[in-house]
């Protein structure tokens, strides 16, 4: 486990970039946090570092968005909205084992579909400002382990 905290905008996409550098095809990168938290703002560092030049919205009415213009695809899935519907007809196992790296916004809603390996970012916001956050990350499973120590070493350096 590893916790970093951020403390504006321009931080926490720094932060993201750096990730961005790292992803691989297939990686899959699970986002909670409370709405407003900075998820998408996270992404939109992570979409940087993959190079992708592309404009990165939230997903929330359309459940994925893709962009395919970097490195590597990203699917970006706010799944918020699958609490009550499910995501049995989704075809998340498409985008999870694809060519591309996958963010998950509100990943508890679909646990059941996850893989087994992933990389969980917790997002909260801190401090007395608004732009202040604490991220705690978990990697789940050998790649993710590998993944969590290159991007600390990099926030350390």
């Amino acid at each position: 486990m590893y916790t970093i905290n951020t403390n504006n905008e321009k931080e926490t996409l720094d932060l993201a970039e750096k990730l961005g550098n790292l992803v691989q095809a297939r990686d899959v990168i699970l986002l909670e946090g409370d709405l407003g938290a900075g998820k998408t703002t996270f992404t939109k560092g992570l979409a940087t570092g993959m190079g992708i030049g592309q404009v990165i919205k939230s997903p929330t009415y359309t459940i994925i968005r893709e962009y395919t213009k970097g490195r590597l695809p990203l699917y970006h899935m706010d799944v918020y909205r699958l609490e009550e519907a499910g995501s049995d007809e989704m075809g998340l196992e498409e985008y999870f084992y694809g060519d591309g790296v996958s963010v998950v916004e509100w990943s508890k809603f679909i646990a059941d579909e996850l893989p087994n390996n992933y990389l969980l970012v917790q997002i909260d916001k801190t401090g007395e400002y608004l732009q202040n956050r604490t991220f705690t990350i978990e990697s789940v499973g050998e790649r993710y382990d590998k993944l969590l120590i290159d991007w600390k070493n990099l926030n350390e350096n």
